[in-house]
């Protein structure tokens, strides 16, 4: 079975760059008829948070990314002790003491003789009597996975055929001193047990999945498939920070942003395809191709999200709307001719309630110094209420023949003086939906 796994750390909001992975190894998932996994990251006690948690979930549900399981590392802690005394027995694992300090001088060293700043696995010298001594004098020591130092050799889903030399790579910390498992004894451990076949992830964690994969023959698992995606950056190219507040899928959310908008960009975002506004995640789900992506650093902006957002919104049937507009108090005689006047003048669904507070109450008149005597006596023109959808044409057409005006010198300052606004709806269509006007 096709097996996927998002596995954010509840350390914070996802934010766009997250959603990127979710949404691939997500419809990776669906389209082969999977599972897909959330998995927390949770084994940091301190940072982890059930605030992240909530919020993970809330914006993978606002987005329509459904799981088949929740998984929580924090509660797996005994496989990974159990993981690492199996690597312990085949000497696969050992201790190390070297503080900070002292393997920051050592990389330092390297590097100004030309070497890579590989770790040189000097504790793997150290007896018995010496490793008491250290763990006597510092404390326990961290522990790192011995590695084979050849070359590890995978076809990557997006990258192609990938080499690593695991002789330039230092042999990982899989526990720090503390006892804290880090994440990749942990996540071996888990895509082992969960049977996760495809794993798909940022270009920043190529070389971890090198080492992942050696530690994966280890201990005897299955080998998944492996993809690395480009990372995203600014619109000028700059790194995006994942901190940057205004990325995090709660404020796009909050925004007025549509869910599909962010997943029709996010499914199609550095590949060779188009981007093209989806209406169902079926659609996504059928048109995605890991294939076609590339490995270029992909460029984002947050304000091309606009325009698909404002067209997904235009093309919402009234009976998606029907409740929204009811709860406002647009009366059903009219909410049907509303929705259609307001649908192509709104940039986010809650635009809706601007439209309706217009045609309600009226808008504060907009006119201009030059057009206040013409828009006097057009208002004496105007026929009494109620409007038709030919009474914009029959009044511009008297106060066309009575001023002289024409054009837009004529249709402008009406337009502005009714509705506040230089620009909207045909307002042959928009006048009938008008109770009040405060010319």
């Amino acid at each position: 079975m096709t097996t996927t796994r998002f596995a954010p750390s509840p350390t914070g909001y996802i934010h766009i760059g997250n959603l990127r992975t979710a949404l691939f190894n997500y419809l990776i998932a669906r389209k082969a008829g999977g599972q897909f996994i959330l998995r927390l990251d949770d084994t940091d006690p301190e940072r982890s948070k059930q605030e992240y948690v909530d919020g993970i979930m809330e914006d993978l549900e606002w987005l329509g990314l459904t799981w088949d399981r929740v998984e929580k590392q924090s509660e797996r802690l005994e496989h990974y002790e159990a993981a690492a005394d199996e690597l312990r027995k085949m000497g696969r694992f050992y201790e190390c003491f070297e503080t900070p300090v002292e393997l920051d001088l050592k990389r330092k060293k390297q590097l100004n003789m030309g070497k890579p700043p590989v770790y040189d696995r000097s504790s793997l010298a150290l007896s018995e009597a010496e490793r008491d001594a250290l763990r006597a004098e510092r404390g326990a020591g961290h522990w790192r996975f011995k590695l084979d130092q050849q070359r590890i050799e995978w076809k990557d889903g997006i990258l192609g055929d990938l080499s690593i030399d695991a002789a330039s790579v230092s042999d990982p910390v899989l526990i720090r001193g503390d006892g804290q498992f880090l994440y990749t004894l942990a996540s071996v451990c888990d895509d082992i047990d969960y049977g996760v076949s495809h794993v798909v992830r940022g270009s920043d964690h190529v070389t971890n999945t090198a080492t992942q994969i050696q530690i994966i023959q280890a201990m005897g698992g299955t080998l998944p498939s492996f993809a690395h995606h480009s990372l995203l950056t600014g619109p000028q190219g700059e790194a995006l920070s994942k901190r940057l507040g205004t990325l995090a899928l709660r404020d796009l959310r909050a925004s007025g942003l549509e869910p599909m908008a962010v997943l029709s960009m996010m499914a199609r975002l550095g590949s060779s395809e188009p981007i093209e506004l989806r209406v169902s995640m079926d659609e996504l789900i059928e048109g995605f191709d890991l294939s076609k992506f590339g490995a270029a650093p992909t460029k984002f902006d947050v304000e091309d999200l606009k325009p698909l957002t404002s067209k997904y919104v235009s093309g919402l049937p009234y009976a998606t709307m029907a409740d929204d507009l009811r709860a406002l108090g647009v009366p059903d005689a009219i909410a049907t001719d509303f929705w259609d006047v307001a649908r192509d003048n709104m940039d986010v669904r809650s635009d809706v309630e601007q439209w309706w507070t217009l045609c309600r109450d009226g808008a504060e008149p907009l006119i201009d110094a030059e057009d206040a005597e013409f828009v006097a006596q057009a208002k004496t023109l105007l026929p009494e209420a109620p409007w038709t959808t030919e009474t914009w044409g029959q009044w511009t057409k008297a106060v066309k023949a009575e001023t002289g005006r024409k054009g837009r010198g004529l249709f402008m300052p009406l337009r502005k003086a009714l509705t506040g606004m230089q620009h909207g709806p045909d307002m042959s269509r928009l006048m009938p939906l008008l109770s009040k006007v405060n010319l």
